[in-house]
């Protein structure tokens, strides 16, 4: 075997990657503010370089606690970063699935809500060459619907597309 064949033969294959991540009872620790938020980690993502591809979630938000209002709102993002705010604006914080409306719960269930990445966010490269990114879920509850502290549980699925590039 020679030329082309041989050539395509030794070189490095590429993995063009459909995932199905399932969130099941994942807790999320939302601090108290103007608006309150918190993060929690769905999923690692490969230690390798990515092209991210897109994404596409449906996700259900739930709390018992009394500190939330019963017809609770916010928004979800999904990034390779958590947030460390009250915004979902920095780098990072919704790379995967930007910051989404979850409409008005009730009685502390939010609606099933679907979250999808953008044409701007798709063909994105993600350098995860150190292994420290993963996949987290950024969540801000509006400032009227929070008095203090919360913990919510979130259960759905996230579908994503990608492809693995390689290390360094």
């Amino acid at each position: 075997m020679k030329g082309l064949p041989r050539s395509l033969g030794r070189a490095e294959q590429f993995t063009l990657m459909n995932a199905t991540v399932r969130v099941k009872d994942l807790s999320v620790s939302v601090a108290d503010g103007a608006p309150g938020f918190g993060t929690a980690v769905i999923a690692g993502l490969p230690s390798k370089n990515i092209l991210f591809l897109g994404a596409v979630a449906y996700l259900q938000f739930f709390t018992s606690d009394a500190d939330i209002t019963a017809t609770f709102d916010g928004d979800f993002a999904i990034g390779t970063v958590p947030t460390a705010n009250n915004s979902l604006a920095d780098a990072g914080d919704a790379d995967i699935v930007p910051s989404t409306a979850m409409g008005a719960a009730t009685a502390k269930l939010s609606p099933v809500i679907r979250g999808a990445s953008t044409d701007a966010l798709g063909g994105l490269i993600i350098d995860n060459t150190a292994g420290t990114l993963e996949l987290n879920l950024n969540v801000l509850i509006d400032d009227a619907a929070i008095s203090g502290a919360a913990i919510f549980t979130v259960t759905g699925v996230v579908h994503l597309s990608y492809v693995v590039l390689g290390d360094d």
